[in-house]
């Protein structure tokens, strides 16, 4: 083993040094998927040796292995097979299903990656970030208010002010002033200053998290090397050199969130103190100390929000500058305005008691009309982007981005409104001794049912258009197996799994009904929160019975819907994480959306690719210039989305000396259709031509993997005909025993892959390829690639 780590060298890609002969040797590449395994298994041998790596992502290979460089001579090996193991990179204890509770932050990140192809409107393209920034922004200010509601409204200043609320719950005797004589914690002022301790303490983590999984998972550097053109339609920023590299983004948007959520919380202290002393007699010295907090939390929202809109991501260069004084004084800075707004508010007034709500309403209507014109102002741009080069294949006509940004404000909106309804109704056991949460999130909670019924609509639809296709499938099974005994209920197995894997390509039309249902109903909820001023069931007292009753319901169904989906939710996620099985099954949407850098919110769970793509461009191009030898990257799922984002990291010389193989891939059924700007058809058609070959393997029965879909002649020499599933119908000498129904798993299984590895292994030369000529989309022929008419059909 210590041979082997001694054939890779310690410097960069840049070094200079004797050119090594060229080898015999052969390797290949696996790189496996969303469902993790071993390397024992990937290699088919139980005694494996760790290259490279560590115990979070690291290249293993067979014992007998390890020194195959040193012997080039043994031809008789075949390619010598690689594993680079990544699973410990997104998967791990049943601790990280908390990481679900930052899915609002993951999925507004995602609307950041979903912008069009753009060519030439940098500007337009810079507005789309800056948009799903402060979309960002408003969602970490939505979810530290919705703490503070919860401590500091519900909990300190409604229940513990109250004597019924108060004496039911023991824990809060210090706190409330009917008690005893009233303890030195039983002033208002105080109570709040107490309880915003809470949200203070959640921000903190939230910034502790950022900070120590970007230094666990999102700090390994990729190669420095110089940038190429960044021009043509088959350029796409994966790659760029810093691309996998935002340490300097993520630290200025960790920087400004977390000085947001402390501003959110000493503006929930300050303004309700403030409030008492603008009254008519009220202390001028603590009205002028007031007035003055406020100017400064003024300040520094603005500060805040100049941070956020003033720089977006530097991808043309390795980037490795940190703003110093600004990721540090920022946050110490709301820090210091946090314990002004605590010491202002603990100061005694005579007088004052916690009476009703505090002034939530305007602050969550506000939040919720700001994330409503940022979506729509999304939506507009979005379409510009999208009209100066369409995609018939970009999902919901290039409005995915927007979409998606609207469900992240729906899903904190409601998590907001359904935890404070859900904690009030705790408190409160009879329902009348406190106000509640403000009236905005009481109605946010009542459209979850009217959402639900949309959604169940939607769901029999799409059933009976299964079914429909899985009878239409019925004749084509026959037909895919001429001259077998046909069996009905094996040939109806087969078509259901064919139609039932079509659903992923329903996926757009999902999200744009959910995303319009829940925008629609958003919207009536804010204007019935502002127009009324009360909760749903008591605006429709004076109206029909019924309509008062469906109300009612509707307000007290939601919100046990979401005390009961967020349990679920939870538990869901951590069985995914410890399960196998689920997480093939919950894992792909997580894996999406985890592959793709913070650049919207840094409280976004981690980004593996950072690690994932560079060890893989590091292990390609070291191998490769030390060696001279053949290289095939086989991605299976989710691997081959990391083994494409590799090989656009390598330098061009190095590019056109691997051959890619994919099976099971969702480049272009998921990547290309909801990312164009980065896997749309231009971008895959360069790859194709900048590697040496590639070749995709899918079936009809995968429903995540598919064809590239490479337009022209490009299309054939890619995607080989799907595969049959299962390899055989019923009975046969090579399959004594029923064959099953594979589906996204085990395409080694089929002869056609070994027959497809062999032929990139033929088609790759022991030398460096000779020149080659590109044609791309709507471009010209160039030096540097070979188009499709000069190269064989591997």
């Amino acid at each position: 083993m210590e041979r082997a780590r001694e054939q890779v060298p310690t410097g960069g890609p840049d070094d200079r040094g004797p050119r090594p002969q060229e080898s015999a040797t052969a390797l290949e590449l696996l790189v496996h998927g969303v469902g993790g395994t071993t390397p024992e298994k990937m290699l088919g041998d139980p005694r494996t040796v760790r290259i490279t790596g560590d115990d979070t992502a690291a290249v293993f290979r067979r014992a007998g292995d390890t020194d195959a460089e040193s012997d080039p001579d043994d031809r008789h090996r075949g390619p010598v097979p690689e594993a680079y193991v990544w699973c410990n990179l997104t998967s791990g204890n049943g601790t990280r299903a908390l990481w679900l509770l930052l899915l609002p932050f993951m999925v507004v990140n995602l609307a950041h990656w979903m912008r069009p192809t753009a060519h030439g409107r940098t500007r337009t393209v810079r507005l789309y970030g800056l948009l799903v920034r402060l979309a960002g922004l408003t969602l970490t200010v939505l979810l530290v208010a919705a703490v503070c509601e919860v401590a500091l409204d519900l909990t300190a200043w409604q229940c513990a002010g109250t004597r019924a609320c108060a004496g039911r719950h023991s824990w809060l005797g210090f706190l409330s002033p009917s008690f005893s004589d009233g303890g030195w914690w039983s002033r208002p002022g105080r109570r709040l200053a107490l309880a915003a301790l809470v949200p203070a303490a959640l921000t903190g983590l939230l910034w502790y998290l950022s900070h120590r999984t970007w230094s666990a998972y999102e700090s390994q550097r990729p190669l420095s090397r110089r940038p190429e053109p960044d021009e043509g339609p088959g350029r796409t920023a994966l790659g760029r050199p810093g691309f996998w590299y935002g340490r300097r983004l993520v630290a200025r948007l960790r920087a400004a969130h977390t000085a947001a959520g402390l501003l959110t919380i000493a503006a929930a202290v300050g303004s309700a103190a403030a409030r008492f002393d603008r009254r008519p007699g009220g202390p001028e010295p603590l009205d002028t100390l007031g007035r003055l907090l406020e100017a400064a939390l003024v300040a520094g929202a603005v500060a805040v929000v100049w941070v956020v809109c003033r720089r977006g991501r530097s991808e043309n260069r390795l980037d490795q500058e940190l703003d110093q004084h600004l990721v540090r004084r920022l946050p110490l800075a709301a820090v210091a305005l946090l314990a002004c707004a605590l010491v202002y508010a603990g100061w005694e007034r005579p007088g004052w008691e916690s009476t009703g709500r505090l002034p939530g309403d305007a602050t969550f209507g506000g939040l919720a009309l700001v994330q409503g014109l940022l979506v729509i102002t999304l939506a507009v741009v979005a379409r510009l982007l999208h009209r100066t080069r369409p995609d018939s294949r970009a999902a919901m006509r290039g409005l995915g981005g927007p979409a998606v940004a609207m469900l992240a404000c729906a899903l904190g909106g409601v998590m907001s409104g359904g935890v404070s309804q859900r904690v009030s109704d705790w408190l409160d056991g009879t329902g009348t001794s406190i106000d509640g949460p403000p009236v905005l999130l009481t109605w946010q909670a009542s459209v979850i049912p009217p959402l639900l019924v949309v959604l169940l609509v939607l769901c029999g639809w799409l059933a009976r258009r299964t079914w429909l296709l899985r009878r239409a499938e019925l004749p084509a099974v026959e037909r895919d197996y001429p001259g077998e005994l046909k069996d009905p209920q094996r040939t109806r197995r087969i078509a259901r799994t064919r139609a039932m894997a079509t659903l992923t390509d329903r996926g757009p039309l999902i999200v744009a009904v959910t995303s319009t249902a829940t925008l629609l109903l958003g919207a009536g909820a804010l204007v019935g929160a502002l127009s009324t001023g009360r909760a749903p069931a008591q605006a429709a007292r004076p109206a029909h019975p019924f309509v008062h009753g469906a109300a009612e319901t509707a307000q007290a169904l939601g919100s046990w819907l979401i005390g009961v989906g967020f349990v679920l939710f939870v538990t869901w996620g951590r069985r995914a994480y410890k399960d196998a099985a689920a997480r093939r099954t919950i894992g792909i949407l997580w894996d999406v959306g985890t592959f793709w850098p913070r650049a919207a919110h840094p409280f976004a769970p981690p980004c593996y690719a950072e690690r994932a793509v560079p060890d893989l461009t590091w292990r390609m191009d070291t191998w490769t210039r030390t060696t001279g030898g053949r290289l095939v990257i086989s991605g299976h799922s989710q691997g081959s989305v990391l083994a494409a984002a590799a090989a656009w990291q390598l330098k061009p010389s190095v590019r056109r000396r691997v051959a890619l193989l994919t099976y099971g891939s969702p480049l272009e059924r998921l990547y290309g259709r909801w990312f164009p700007a980065h896997f749309g058809p231009a971008a895959l058609s360069s790859l194709h031509h900048e590697v040496d070959c590639w070749r995709n393997l899918y079936r009809r029965t995968d429903p995540i993997g598919g064809p590239v879909r490479l337009s022209g002649d490009c299309g054939p020499e890619v995607d080989r005909e799907a595969l049959q599933d299962p390899l055989a119908y019923g009975r046969t000498a090579l399959h004594p025993l029923p064959a099953p129904v594979l589906g996204h798993s085990d395409y080694q299984a089929d002869p056609a892959f070994a027959e497809e590895r062999e032929r990139l292994l033929a088609r790759l030369g022991p030398g460096l390829p000779g020149p080659r000529h590109q044609v791309l989309p709507g471009g010209d022929p160039g030096d540097g690639a070979q188009g499709a008419s000069g190269r064989s059909s591997a």
